[in-house]
This record gives C-alpha cells, structure tokens and sequence, in this order.
C-alpha cells in the first residue's frame, strides 16, 4: 500500500479511537485506503487480504468488521436474513442487491421517498430503516 493508504487508514481508524493494530490497519487499508467507499462480506475482504500478502485470519475478520460497527465506521447490511455487508459509507441510503451476482451497491437516496412509516409498537421505537432493493437482470 502507498503512504497515502496508510495515512488514510490510520486517520479512519483515530477517528473512532480504535488503536491501528496490524491487522486492523491491513483491513482498514483495503477498506478505505483509497478514499472509496466499499461493501464487502468477511469472505471477500479475507480474499482481498490474501491477495495483498496481509496474514489474517476469517475469525480475525469477522471480530474486526464488528468492531468497526460497533464504532460507527461501517455499517452492516443484511440481505435474506443471513448475508450480511459491511458497508464505508455510514450515511442512512438505500441499497442495490444484485440477486445474480450477490452484490451489494448504493442505489441514489435522492430518488427514494418514504412518505409514512407505521408507528411503532407499545413500548419500542424505530431504531432505524434499511431499504435493500432487489433486482434481477432481464
């Protein structure tokens, strides 16, 4: 990785006040060393470390992508009720699923319009809404 990723990683990682680790600073260079935004699964990011001579483990993976939701620089996006994505960009937007490619990407959240949500129950309120769309190539 250049200077450039690693300044970048590094920042990203302060700014939740997570100590760069190795591991951490590996994965957060593949994540966000580039200025991107990305939405990947533990199995591509373990892929994409391999790929990039980063020795961690999937374990490791999964443990750290928890850790940054749960600091607020990645937020998780269920697909199915079991495919979870890890996404960079924590801003609330709606998403794209790629049925036939089980991909994940950013579908235009100026275009999306929610006009009334129920209310919620007795007791509990609405945390947050996650708008996944399907689609399916023709």
């Amino acid at each position: 990785m250049t200077q450039k990723a690693i300044k970048s990683a590094t920042s990203w990682l302060n700014s939740a006040g997570l100590r760069p680790t190795r591991q951490r600073l590996a994965l957060a260079e593949l994540l966000v060393g580039d200025g991107q935004h990305r939405h990947v699964t533990a199995e591509s990011l373990f892929e994409a470390a391999r790929e990039s001579g980063a020795s961690v483990s999937l374990a490791t993976i999964y443990n750290t992508l928890r850790a940054f939701c749960d600091v607020g620089l990645m937020q998780e996006v269920t697909v199915d009720g079991s495919k979870s994505y890890f996404d960079t960009n924590t801003h609330d937007h709606p998403h794209f699923y790629w049925e036939d490619e089980g991909r994940l990407s950013d579908a235009p959240s100026d275009e999306l319009v929610i006009t009334r949500l129920p209310d919620a129950p007795a007791g509990a309120e609405i945390a947050s809404v996650d708008v996944v769309i399907r689609l399916r190539r023709t």
